[in-house]
């Protein structure tokens, strides 16, 4: 007597999806895995602490170090050019996020007008980096 899965002549009628799944599986975890070793070189900064930060998708990041310099995605950039980069990341992706980190000891105006440059640029969605805080409760 021949079981449910097989037909006359001993050919399958239903598909068995194990092994996909299988593959599917290891594949999600290979890339879990290596996508935390990927990691983008960036420039130093001491990042001030926060309890609150959160993960966000980085698609244009701007640092300013503690001399004051200012970067998008770890080039030099004077504050004149930033708002002209800003807006040709914009204008390629409507839906561009800007990160910005800023070392803890700049001037607060110098991160004002970064900011303000960064939203006059068109782009209204940004984060600010920060390293994440130990609560001690």
């Amino acid at each position: 007597m021949k079981g449910p899965e097989e037909a006359e002549g001993g050919a399958y009628t239903e598909i068995n999806i194990t092994p996909l799944v299988d593959v599917a599986l290891v594949l999600l975890v290979i890339f879990m895995v290596t996508a935390t070793y990927i990691v983008a070189e960036s420039i130093s900064v001491d990042l001030p602490k926060a309890a609150t930060g959160e993960n966000v998708v980085t698609t244009l990041a701007i640092t300013i170090d503690g001399k004051g310099d200012i970067y998008v995605d770890d080039v030099k950039t004077a504050l004149p050019d930033l708002g002209r980069k800003v807006a040709t990341a914009h204008a390629g992706n409507k839906e561009v996020r800007a990160v910005i980190a800023a070392d803890r000891g700049i001037d607060y105006g110098l991160f004002v007008r970064v900011v303000d440059t960064v939203r006059a640029a068109g782009v209204d969605k940004f984060a600010m980096n920060v390293a994440e805080e130990d609560i001690v409760r």
